[in-house]
């Protein structure tokens, strides 16, 4: 059995963090265990409530399901503040735990935010360098890389600025409405992704599906890259299959919430069935 570990926040709406992630690696055959980061309460309109754990419970459970079963392969969502993301990276690094996914939540897509500038510093210095892959949106590309991102010179410059700080590959992806000049932009029919490994920029596209249940696509993403990590696979054979998985889990999103609404995890599963009857 292939296992990954989660550290991130939970949301109470099971839309986006630890919820997602262990639904996601579920659907993929891999066994999830968690280290929980912070409690939100939140639903689709958004964040209401939040708290953050003290850092060494953090470590504890880290070290508790490390100790146990190993893991394959690991991921990190909302981490909160800089105490958290240092005892984060000190267990990444103590316990070798191999394969680190970050995805680098600042801010919930409410506008809530995650992540305070001392954890985001700490993230840059202390977990990025730790990393197999970073996974930002085009926003946090923006802070990341400290430029703004309007055209897609941009987009590859802060590829280079975020590769500098110590992960092995950067990917970018390209979901989210895209920035021109600070302003958003319409989203184009086509999602294209942008990976970095400090030499090859590849382009990875998929057609865009519509609808306004998205909550937790980046979670979603990173925790189904994990996944393909833990299976086996490298990062060049994982992108497509993710983008796939999305693409799939918004298509056939339940609908429910009266804001941007959950996407559905399991829809293979459904597909399954219905070409069994």
């Amino acid at each position: 059995m292939r296992i990954a570990l989660t550290i991130a926040g939970s949301d109470s709406s099971a839309g986006a963090g630890i919820q997602a992630d262990l639904k996601t690696f579920a659907s993929h055959g891999v066994f999830g265990v968690t280290a929980v980061t912070a409690v939100t309460a939140q639903n689709t309109l958004g964040i209401t409530a939040a708290a953050a754990l003290a850092s060494d419970l953090v470590t504890a459970q880290i070290e508790a399901v490390v100790s146990d079963f190993g893991v394959h392969a690991v991921k990190t969502g909302m981490l909160a503040n800089a105490a958290i993301v240092e005892s984060v990276a000190a267990a990444v690094n103590d316990l070798e735990i191999p394969f680190l996914v970050v995805d680098p939540v600042v801010m919930a897509s409410s506008g809530d935010p995650l992540l305070d500038d001392e954890g985001l510093l700490a993230m840059k210095t202390e977990l990025l360098p730790r990393a197999h892959a970073v996974t930002p949106n085009i926003s946090e590309a923006e802070l990341l890389s400290g430029i703004t991102i309007s055209t897609e010179d941009d987009r590859r410059e802060a590829a280079r600025r975020i590769f500098a700080l110590g992960p092995v590959y950067v990917v970018i992806t390209g979901g989210h409405a895209t920035t021109r000049g600070g302003q958003v932009a319409e989203p184009s029919d086509r999602i294209v992704d942008l990976v970095y490994d400090g030499e090859v920029f590849t382009e990875y596209a998929i057609d865009r599906v519509a609808g306004r249940h998205t909550h937790g696509t980046g979670c979603t993403f990173s925790a189904a890259l994990t996944a393909q990590l833990a299976l086996g696979r490298s990062l060049e054979e994982a992108v497509p299959l993710v983008q796939e998985y999305v693409a799939g889990a918004i298509r056939y999103a339940p609908g429910i919430g009266r804001g941007a609404g959950p996407m559905h995890h399991f829809w293979r599963l459904d597909i399954d069935r219905a070409g069994r009857l």
